[in-house]
């Protein structure tokens, strides 16, 4: 619903980008005030601006999975996009109060043009680093105690990945990129904190590849997943879902997936490692899941628990810190926030929780949340990271 209340401002956005274009390139060359030039580029202008929608009235299939992909490549240009031409504009507007020339002079300045061109340079560098930078995967270390015994580990290897939002965003390549470069680490344990799904189960290109690729994990312990937000049967349009009143959970194609690709989903329950370690996946905060009516407090995660032994979480979300904290638990493994994914979100990420991301310690409780391995929305990251968080667990 908010998809469409916001679509008449794209519509308007859009119309006022493409008519400074036009003003700017017939101001630059001749030749783009003819009008086979400038229907053509409207064309094209409208078929990327259009891009998402048309993705999502497509039926299934490689052109929708094609075209989709490129509307949201175009979410990363349009943010880029605004935030330059604002920056331009302002800029121009100085100088133009500085050197007192006439309105109508304005639109033939040398300045006017040059500044134009260096808008369309920058849009386009942000927009091809942050593509690849957004697949260019590392490895990210951390080095934790936990002050509590235990006989059969002197130290636990965990590979904590997250947000990896397959879909039309991040296929099968991507998922091959990672577990090559987690297999090198040689991990004892593999956690995913939720998001492995980007909504649509018909999204994601050739399943049978990506269950192979999470075959190909190794690790002494397994591989233990929560399900976020994301990982639910819900068509998205530019980002924004659709209410419905049935509970909103998994397609049973993506259960079945993980557990063809060997990975155990837990749902509000925990598993322990050699009797020792205790391993709790949390449902979702926002979407509980199916058979779950009621997310349980720190408090009740606990209750029944050995505290003297580890106790590790896996919650999507970094909630609660202190609750967790004071419940006992000793190592809280989250994703979600992406670091913000695009600049100026890194910042917006900040003012939202209490870790947006990375290491911090509250008490004897440490929380990491990872930046995550996918993408959502803008196929692009600029100013964040697509890592493996690699977590040297040690034990008193």
């Amino acid at each position: 619903m908010i998809a469409v209340i916001l679509s008449p401002l794209y519509v308007a956005l859009h119309i006022y980008l493409i008519w400074r274009l036009f003003i700017w390139l017939g101001a630059c060359y001749k030749v783009f005030k003819k009008k086979q030039v400038v229907a053509l580029l409207l064309l094209i202008y409208a078929f990327f601006s259009c891009a998402i929608l048309i993705g999502f009235l497509l039926p299934n299939g490689s052109v929708k999975y094609l075209i989709s992909g490129m509307g949201n490549f175009w979410l990363g240009i349009l943010l880029y996009t605004v935030i330059i031409f604002v920056i331009n504009y302002y800029l121009k507007l100085i100088y133009f109060k500085v050197k007192n020339i006439p309105l109508k002079k304005r639109n033939t300045t040398k300045f006017y043009k040059i500044s134009g061109l260096i808008s369309i340079f920058l849009i386009a560098f942000v927009s091809i680093y942050g593509t690849l930078n957004a697949r260019n995967i590392r490895i990210t270390n951390y080095k934790i105690n936990i002050n509590k015994k235990v006989s059969n580990f002197s130290n636990l290897k965990i590979a904590l990945i997250a947000d990896l939002h397959i879909g039309y965003n991040v296929g099968y390549r991507q998922i091959e990129k990672m577990v090559t470069k987690m297999n090198r680490e040689n991990p004892d344990l593999v956690i995913i904190a939720g998001d492995i799904f980007d909504n649509d189960y018909e999204a994601i290109d050739n399943p049978n590849k990506i269950v192979n690729a999470f075959r190909q994990i190794k690790s002494k312990y397994g591989i233990y997943a929560v399900y976020g937000n994301h990982d639910i049967d819900e068509k998205t349009l530019a980002g924004f879902t659709f209410n419905y009143t049935k509970k909103k959970m998994s397609d049973l194609r993506m259960d079945k997936m993980l557990v063809d690709s060997n990975i155990e989903l837990l749902r509000d329950e925990y598993i322990m490692l050699e009797d020792e370690i205790y391993i709790y996946g949390r449902p979702d905060y926002m979407r509980l899941g199916r058979g779950i009516t009621k997310r349980k407090t720190p408090q009740e995660i606990t209750a029944n628990l050995d505290k003297e032994k580890p106790i590790i979480l896996i919650d999507h979300e970094p909630r609660e810190l202190h609750e967790l904290a004071s419940a006992k638990i000793d190592l809280d493994l989250s994703g979600h926030t992406h670091n913000g994914q695009v600049f100026p979100g890194t910042i917006l990420c900040r003012l939202l929780w209490e870790n947006p991301y990375g290491y911090q310690k509250i008490d004897n409780l440490h929380s990491i949340v990872t930046s995550g391995v996918g993408l959502y929305g803008p196929n692009m990251r600029v100013g964040t990271i697509a890592e493996i968080a690699m977590i040297d667990v040690s034990f008193a």
